[in-house]
C-alpha cells in the first residue's frame, strides 16, 4: 500500500528523474504571505511558483491559504502538512513535457468563518510581506460590510480588517505596509480593489492617519494570471499516477506546462518583496502589463472565439482533437500568423514577441492531456466576438486596407452557429450538418429574430448593423460583409472542413503568385 504524502514520510520518497522533492528544511521557513482563496488556480500558479523559488534559496517564506466558504474540506491540508503535488502536462516546442512537484509552499489553511482570530493574528507577524487573492470576479465588489465583524462577509472587508489590525498592531509604521496582488481576471484589478478599500473605510468611520497608511505604506499591484489548472486527475487517471509515484495524495493536481504571472509595478519594494519573480517560472514584473493583456486577449482568446463556431460546426468536440485535424490546425496557425500578429505588432510589441506568443499558444492547443470542450468556448459566444474580434477585424483593416479572410470566415461561422431556434424549454439550440448544440448567449433572441429571413445575404447584413451587438459598425468596414456573406453560404452548402479547405487553397494561391 503506498504511503501518505505527509513531512512524516518526505525523506522516504523515492527520487525520479521526473519528480522533484522539495527539501524538510521547508517546514522551517517563516509565513510570509497570506493568499484569500484555495483554488487550484492559485495552487497550480502562485503557490507552485513560490515552492520552487523556495527550492532555489530565492523567496524563502510559506503561505497561509484563508478560506473563505464553507464548502469543501480542509483535512486533507492538515494530514499532509500542506503538501500536494503538481502534475505539469503539456507541450513546449512541439515536445510532450511530463513533470510532477511536491509544493511546499503551503504552511496552514486557516477557515475564515469558524478561525477568524487566526487570520487577524497573521496581521501581527512581521514577516508577512505579500496578500495574494483570488476569490472569482465577483470577489472585488463593493458591498456594505462591517469590518469589525468576525469576520467581515465581502473579500475586501476581510482584507481591509487584516491591514487595520496590522496598522493597530505597528502602530503605523510604514515598513510594515503590504505588497497586494489580486489575480481575479479582471482589468486593473488592485485599483479597483483599492477604490473599495477606501470606500469601506470610510463607511466604517476608520481614522484618517489609517487610510494614508492604507494608500502610502501599501503596495497594490495589479496582474495578469494565465494557465490551465484543471485540477484532480478522473480516478483512473489518480490510480495511474499514484502508482508511478510511490505515494497517495488527496490534493494532487494537474496543469498545463505553459504559465504567465505579469505583475504591474516599478517599485524596488514590490521586486524586493516579489524575489520569486524570474523569466524561468513566467513571473514578470512591469511598469505597465497592457502588452500581456493584449498578448492573451488577442492571440490566445481572440484565436479561441475566431475558431469555436467553425470548430463546432466542423463536428469537434475539444481543442485537442481538432488540433489533431490537419486541416484545422493549418487553418487557425494561419490565423494567428497572418492574421492576429500583423495588425496586433505595436510600439510595445514587437514581431517576434507577438510570434513567440503565438507558438506557445498553438503548442497550448496541442495538449493532449487537457480536454478544452468548444461549447464552453462557445458560451456568451457573441459578446466574446464583439469584445475580442471585431476591434481585430477593424486593425487588420485599418493597418492593411483590406479584410483578412481567416477572420472573415471566422465571423460567419459565428453568425451560422448562432442560426438558433427556440425551445419549448425556454433554451435557443441550434443544427447545422447533424450537429445539434445548445447555445447560452444573451443575445440568442436577436440571432433568432435575423434568421427567420433565411437568406444569408439579408442575415449578413442585418446582424453586422446591430448596434446592439457591436462596439463599431461593421457595416462601415469596406468589404467585409461582402467577404463574409460568401462564406456564409459557403458554409451552407458545404460545411466547415470544406470552408477551411478552400480557405487553405486560396492561401497557397496567394502566396504562390
Amino acid at each position: 500500500m503506498n504511503m501518505k504524502l505527509s513531512k512524516q514520510h518526505l525523506s522516504e520518497i523515492s527520487a525520479k528523474d521526473n519528480l522533484l522533492i522539495p527539501s524538510v528544511a521547508v517546514f522551517e521557513l517563516p509565513e510570509k504571505v497570506l493568499q484569500f482563496g484555495t483554488g487550484v488556480l492559485l495552487r497550480g500558479l502562485p503557490d507552485f511558483i513560490i515552492s520552487q523559488a523556495n527550492n532555489e534559496g530565492r523567496f524563502n517564506g510559506r503561505i497561509v491559504l484563508v478560506k473563505s466558504t464553507n464548502s469543501g474540506e480542509t483535512g486533507a491540508f492538515e494530514t499532509q502538512n500542506g503538501l500536494y503535488t503538481v502534475c505539469i502536462r503539456g507541450i513546449k516546442n512541439n515536445k510532450e513535457v511530463s513533470q510532477n512537484h511536491i509544493v511546499g509552499s503551503v504552511s496552514r489553511v486557516v477557515t475564515a468563518s469558524s478561525e477568524w482570530d487566526e487570520v487577524l493574528q497573521c496581521a501581527a507577524n512581521p514577516d508577512m510581506q505579500l496578500i495574494i487573492s483570488n476569490t472569482t470576479e465577483v470577489g472585488i465588489v463593493l458591498t456594505k460590510d462591517n469590518v469589525h465583524a468576525a469576520p467581515p462577509s465581502s473579500f475586501p472587508g476581510k482584507l481591509l480588517a487584516f491591514l487595520y489590525q496590522r496598522f493597530k498592531v505597528f502602530k503605523g509604521d510604514v515598513s510594515k505596509g503590504m505588497v497586494i496582488v489580486p489575480t481575479e481576471l479582471i482589468p486593473d484589478n488592485a485599483d479597483k480593489l483599492l477604490s473599495i478599500l477606501l470606500e469601506l473605510a470610510h463607511q466604517n468611520g476608520l481614522e484618517i492617519a489609517f487610510i494614508d497608511w492604507l494608500e502610502n505604506a501599501n503596495h497594490f499591484c495589479s496582474s495578469l494570471v494565465d494557465r490551465i489548472v484543471p485540477g484532480a486527475f478522473n480516478k483512473e487517471e489518480e490510480a495511474r499516477e499514484t502508482s508511478a509515484l510511490g505515494y497517495e495524495d488527496d490534493l494532487m493536481i494537474m496543469s498545463e506546462y505553459y504559465a504567465l504571472w505579469a505583475i504591474q509595478s516599478s517599485s524596488d519594494r514590490v521586486k524586493e518583496v516579489l524575489s520569486f519573480a524570474g523569466d524561468d517560472n513566467g513571473v514578470v514584473i512591469a511598469p505597465n502589463i497592457n502588452k500581456f493583456r493584449n498578448l492573451k486577449l488577442k492571440l490566445l482568446n481572440g484565436s479561441h472565439t475566431f475558431t469555436c463556431g467553425l470548430a463546432v460546426l466542423a463536428g469537434f468536440a475539444n481543442v485537442k482533437e481538432a488540433m489533431g485535424n490537419a486541416v484545422f490546425s493549418q487553418y487557425i496557425t494561419h490565423l494567428m500568423n497572418e492574421g492576429i500578429v500583423p495588425a496586433l505588432v505595436s510600439d510595445d510589441i514587437s514581431v517576434d514577441e507577438a510570434q513567440a506568443f503565438a507558438n506557445s499558444v498553438l503548442d497550448r492547443y496541442r495538449n493532449p492531456f487537457i480536454d478544452h470542450k468548444w461549447l464552453s468556448i462557445c458560451v456568451q459566444y457573441s459578446a466574446k466576438m464583439n469584445m475580442r474580434c471585431a476591434p481585430q477585424i477593424a486593425a487588420f483593416d485599418n493597418r492593411f486596407s483590406s479584410i483578412h479572410p481567416a477572420m472573415s470566415l471566422g465571423l460567419a461561422a459565428h453568425l451560422l452557429f448562432m442560426k438558433v431556434t427556440l425551445q419549448q424549454d425556454g433554451a435557443y439550440a441550434g443544427n447545422q450538418h447533424n450537429t445539434t448544440y445548445t447555445v447560452t448567449d444573451a443575445n440568442a433572441a436577436k440571432f433568432a429574430a435575423a434568421w427567420q429571413q433565411e437568406d444569408p445575404t439579408a442575415v449578413v447584413q442585418s446582424l453586422l448593423a446591430d448596434s446592439t451587438l457591436w462596439s463599431i459598425n461593421l457595416l462601415e468596414i469596406e468589404g467585409l460583409a461582402t467577404a463574409t456573406t460568401a462564406w456564409l453560404n459557403y458554409l451552407i452548402h458545404y460545411g466547415a472542413l470544406a470552408c477551411m479547405e478552400l480557405y487553405h487553397q486560396q492561401t497557397v494561391a496567394t502566396n504562390a503568385s
